[in-house]
């Protein structure tokens, strides 16, 4: 099946646009789409009618165009004629929102639907889903633009059995300033399943990270799914849900799947070096540092900070999480010391963490960094920056970057989001370098990091 009509559309027909309702899911795709995108879009009822003023196309015989791709929101007891219609039409590929089918109990429907399009080897997404957001391309969502909050163009493509997961988590990324490249509902995922996706997602040069929110799978489709994502050459991440029993009935009820066993599932990622996010949480920050860094590093971790407390706190994280911090020995301590200011010579302590404390000017930090970044016993480097502290100016971020450009040794930064260290955290995203808001965050930056490719 040829995928790319999914996701570059340039005409698009809208199935199921009502004359009387506004709020319609159908009217809702219709309408966005053929005002914020480049797609041509092709509004379509059954029964005719007109809508802002447009005659509604009583088929697809009608339209005026040949279709890249068609988005079906009717009754789900339609859906069958309507893909009928579509192949028959040359149509390339569809997104199917209608519910009603398999998780409803209607297996025989979705069964059906199913058997016309394998057939006919046509692609579908679906049913039961949101289907397909592409920034600046297409929007398949149900959900009026002014409600949704999209994420800056970036290079995470997220795919989810959920809907609301896949919106809640686009929230997130752009709270936590993450650019995605796609977002795709899949629901039932009766023709293209996430297999398929992670195949087709790991030659997509707009990719760089490939993730999954899980509910579950068909027998033995899990193995599949676990040997494509190890021979996959981008960072794949995935989000189990049914850690429980009671959550495994709440999904056979939800998307029709089987949760499966999450303690051998997990087991399994693990061995083969795919990185599994714990939480939603987890998730935003493993695909920051991975859409940032799509290479595995080490376990070491050096620490710089202004504030000796803040430097506790990560150790502990660190230590929780299974990431080591090696001292510096007394030769490197000595070397790194006649690198600082003369104010921070005899005040600072140079163990890892490495506390330049609150007199700490932004000379010191770039020294610093650049020292470790060449010490052959780190594989990354946490920066605790505070802001406020008075040596402290919103340069720091893209001096630090440049320093990873020159050296290569992956950078993690702990900053306050707030506006007026914007400039400062800038300097850093701009130059590829993830920031996190809490020390927990940073340090699950570096996790992914370790994580990614450890078999």
């Amino acid at each position: 099946m040829d995928l790319v009509p999914l996701f570059k559309p340039e005409t698009v027909a809208v199935f199921g646009v009502s004359p009387i309702d506004d709020r319609h899911p159908a009217n809702i795709i219709y309408n966005k789409n053929r005002l914020n995108y480049p797609v041509r879009a092709f509004p379509v009822n059954h029964r005719g009618g007109s809508f802002q003023g447009e005659a509604l196309f009583t088929d697809l015989s009608e339209v005026p165009a040949e279709i890249d791709l068609a988005v079906i929101a009717v009754r789900a007891e339609r859906v069958p004629d309507i893909l009928t219609q579509c192949i028959k039409g040359g149509v390339k590929g569809a997104v199917i929102i209608s519910g009603g089918f398999a998780e409803a109990g209607r297996h025989d429907l979705q069964e059906r639907i199913t058997d016309i399009a394998r057939e006919a080897r046509f692609p579908f997404i679906g049913p039961n889903c949101l289907g397909i957001y592409c920034p600046a391309c297409v929007d398949t969502f149900f959900l009026a633009s002014e409600r949704v909050v999209k994420p800056g163009p970036g290079n995470i493509t997220f795919i989810s059995q959920s809907g609301g997961i896949l919106v809640d988590q686009m929230i997130k990324f752009s709270q936590e300033r993450v650019g995605l490249a796609k977002g795709v509902s899949i629901g039932n995922k009766a023709v293209v399943r996430e297999t398929d996706l992670l195949r087709f997602f790991a030659n997509d040069p707009e990719t760089g990270v490939i993730a999954f929110y899980l509910e579950g799978f068909e027998e033995n489709e899990g193995r599949e799914f676990v040997t494509a994502a190890r021979e996959c050459a981008k960072p794949v991440i995935v989000l189990k849900s049914g850690k429980s029993p009671e959550a495994g009935k709440a999904i056979s009820s939800h998307t029709a799947s089987l949760a499966g066993d999450y303690e051998t599932f997990s087991s399994v990622l693990s061995q083969f070096g795919i990185v599994e996010a714990k939480s939603h949480l987890h998730m935003v920050y493993y695909c920051e540092a991975l859409g940032c860094y799509p290479k595995p590093a080490g376990e070491r971790v050096a620490i710089v900070t202004g504030s000796g407390g803040h430097g506790v706190l990560a150790v502990d994280v660190c230590s929780n999480l299974g990431l080591t911090v090696p001292g510096l020995v007394q030769k490197a301590r000595e070397e790194l010391k006649a690198r600082l200011s003369a104010g921070v010579q005899e005040i600072a302590s140079l163990k890892n963490p490495v506390d330049l404390t609150g007199s700490v000017i932004d000379d010191d930090v770039v020294e610093t960094v650049r020292y470790l970044s060449r010490r052959p016993e780190y594989d990354s480097i946490l920066i605790l920056l505070l802001p406020y502290s008075p040596g402290i100016s919103m340069d720091l971020g893209a001096r630090l970057s440049q320093v990873y450009r020159q050296e290569g040794k992956p950078l993690v930064a702990y900053v306050p989001h707030v506006e007026k260290y914007g400039m400062l955290i800038e300097g850093f995203e701009l130059n590829g370098v993830p920031v996190s808001d809490t020390i927990e965050g940073a340090v699950f930056m570096a996790e992914a990091l370790r994580r990614y490719g450890v078999c």
